[in-house]
């Protein structure tokens, strides 16, 4: 059943010369709570109805009318259900409404005593069609109800009637119960003066203005928080855009931070997490704490700093007088707590520059005194803001410095371009050399014999296919190069991929003998992350240059083993003829041909391991190559993803859920 009726409309219908007001939440919270106190003060047997708009609503004070059902068997309390509300009559009596009810919207509580009378009857307001512009605040902060709240008995004699009529009308089964209590209602004087003591009222509206206040000043504080900080932040951004000098942009953003928090003495210098030391350049001082400028800081074995860099993110301490670890930290021949003495640091921060995870400085705020400071959470994280904003800067200036670089960077990858047009020039013009001289020698011998014949179509034809590899190659880097594969990552096992690539293989080069090949991968590797086609092309490539360089009588060996929590290490080592050491890295060079150009006798582009290179970065792993040296084999190591442990899981659940269908 749904009643759309307003109580609150239907009880100024029938007493129109009752005005209704305007009250916050906290206020009728407060109202409430009072009128509920009096019933448990109390040692009569009133009549108790409540209305929550919710069960929600209902669930934080239902502890509250288990006590009060102790006082009165005349308890009915009202809510739209939400979990297991529903019409009982238990402890006291619970009538459940709709929430499309019109008590949905609605907030009351009525107390009818012999000795006193006290009703709440409101309903809530809907702010949002009020002023649209304004951003809504915070729900209980925002809620506010129109309705009545009174000692008249008059009035509370109606709104009782009114509420007991309607919960006839969800639960006609209480008429027994209900009738008395109505008629008893309507003999009732209405002169009766009420004892209403005023002191629960006026400690619960002092409490919830209390706790507003403190909500206020809680808020002005924080406002003023980010007043300060947005304030440090323009100062330090209008610094980087005034110059893109460093050592400007440092020594503002010292100066702003020790005023802005008060410390006796900022810090800023540059160093890298692997730096064995630092020179301190940028100082904030007050005038009577000694100066650190131009002082070599030791940070090597430095725990502090090297919890810093682990953690990349603040480490405070609040009291360099007790605090054991400067005790076992040297800077020279002296403790790290001897020094801060000397110094006149009580209290010490440490913050990392960082940019993109790496480490490009440190903040120090040292704060001098007698007595320890406390730093709060939000000041420290404001601190952490300005650091990640020098970082930038310092990032931004670094690239403008180093624009000349880059132009010659720019000038020298011009010239790489250029070499690269000769070589494949080079490469393309020498077959099609051999296929020209090869057709015009069938055209114009036609008494040739059967025997040169194939030969010469032999060479034609193998030259070609030489300048098919070499363009889809090279079309195949260029994709590469310039971002334009579209992967397709999905969670693998990594002996199926060797497989594939030893199918493709042994296919490919069916009429040469291939070296004994040893396969040692473990079905129980973790899943990889990776483009499967991709893998199968990387493994393809990699087999196929060892078999290359491997007589039939060698050996060719698969291997894989875990090589951190993310990465699983693969390797392709062969018994051929090895690669000398200063050339370990240029054979991923285009083009890269170990016998050179001019006398090959293994075929193919130079292109493949640079193929390689680029699809395993492209996955966030790295290739190398490994030997002994000349004809003592050689081994390829590359590093891919390991699927994280959760999708592993479920990704093993979808492969048995397939099997079962």
């Amino acid at each position: 059943m749904i009643i759309p009726d307003s109580v609150l409309e239907t009880l100024l219908k029938a007493l129109p010369q009752v005005r209704p007001q305007i009250y916050f939440k906290s206020s009728l919270t407060a109202l409430s709570h009072a009128m509920e106190d009096q019933v448990l003060a109390g040692n009569d047997h009133p009549l108790v109805i409540a209305s929550f708009q919710r069960e929600r609503f209902y669930r934080q004070e239902a502890h509250r009318y288990l006590r009060i059902s102790d006082r009165t068997d005349q308890v009915y309390v009202l809510a739209a259900p939400e979990t297991d509300f529903a019409n009982r009559s238990e402890h006291y009596e619970t009538i459940a409404f709709e929430p499309e009810d019109a008590l949905s919207q609605e907030w009351h509580l009525i107390v009818v005593s012999e000795q006193y009378a006290a009703c709440l009857i409101c309903r809530e307001r809907d702010l949002s069609a009020e002023n649209q512009s304004i951003a809504p605040l915070h729900v209980d902060q925002a809620r506010r109800f129109e309705g009545i709240w009174t000692f008249d008995r008059a009035v509370v004699h109606k709104s009782a009637e009114i509420l007991l009529n309607r919960i006839l009308q969800y639960r006609p089964e209480l008429q027994s119960k209900i009738a008395p209590v109505l008629v008893r209602i309507a003999a009732s004087s209405t002169s009766n003066i009420n004892q209403v003591d005023p002191a629960p009222f006026a400690d619960r509206l002092v409490t919830y203005l209390q706790a507003g206040q403190y909500k206020l000043a809680k808020a002005y504080r924080s406002i003023a928080e980010k007043e300060r900080k947005e304030r440090l932040v323009n100062s330090i951004t209008a610094a980087v855009r005034r110059s893109l000098d460093p050592h400007e942009i440092l020594n503002v953003a010292a100066e702003e931070l020790g005023k802005v928090l008060g410390a006796g003495r900022c810090l800023i210098y540059r160093c890298k997490s692997t730096d064995a030391s630092a020179i301190l350049q940028h100082e904030y001082l007050l005038d009577s704490v000694p100066s650190l400028a131009g002082r070599t800081w030791t940070l090597h074995g430095n725990p502090l700093f090297e919890e810093v860099v682990q953690r990349q993110e603040a480490v405070f301490i609040e009291d360099t007088q007790t605090d054991a670890r400067l005790a076992m930290i040297k800077d020279g021949d002296r403790t790290l707590q001897a020094l801060t003495q000397e110094w006149d640091v009580r209290s010490w921060l440490m913050v990392p520059v960082l940019h993109q995870n790496q480490l490009l400085g440190m903040v120090e705020l040292h704060y001098c005194g007698t007595t320890p400071h406390v730093l709060e959470r939000d000041e420290v994280a404001m601190i952490e803001a300005i650091a990640t904003q020098v970082g930038v800067a310092l990032i931004q200036a670094e690239s403008f410095a180093n624009l000349e670089d880059l132009n010659q960077q720019l000038e020298a990858l011009d010239r790489t371009r250029s070499n690269l047009i000769a070589i494949t020039g080079h490469e393309l013009r020498t077959p099609l050399s051999t296929i020209q001289v090869c057709l015009e020698s069938l055209a114009s011998e036609p008494d040739m014999s059967p025997d040169l014949r194939q030969v010469m179509l032999n060479s034609a034809l193998a030259d070609g296919e030489r300048m098919r590899k070499l363009i889809q190659d090279f079309l195949t880097l260029s994709r590469l190069e310039s971002g334009r594969v579209e992967w397709r990552m999905e969670p693998l096992p990594l002996w199926e991929c060797v497989d594939l690539a030893l199918s493709s293989l042994q296919a490919r080069r069916m009429a040469t003998p291939l070296p004994q090949i040893v396969t040692q991968i473990s079905t129980e590797l973790p899943l990889v992350q990776v483009d499967g086609e991709w893998l199968v092309e990387v493994l393809t490539k990699l087999l196929d240059n060892a078999c290359k360089f491997t007589d039939a009588g060698g050996r060719v060996t698969i291997r894989a083993k875990r090589s951190s929590d993310t990465m699983l290490e693969v390797m392709v080592a062969d018994t051929g003829r090895g690669i000398e050491e200063n050339r370990l890295e240029t054979v991923f060079d285009r083009f890269y041909q170990e016998e050179g150009a001019l006398r090959r006798t293994t075929g193919g582009t130079g292109l493949g391991l640079a193929i390689c290179r680029q699809i395993i970065a492209n996955w966030g792993g790295r290739i190398w190559a490994e030997s002994s040296g000349k004809d003592r084999g050689s081994e390829f190591h590359f590093t891919i993803p390991i699927v994280p442990v959760g999708e592993s899981k479920r990704s093993a659940q979808r492969k048995r859920t397939r099997s079962r269908d």
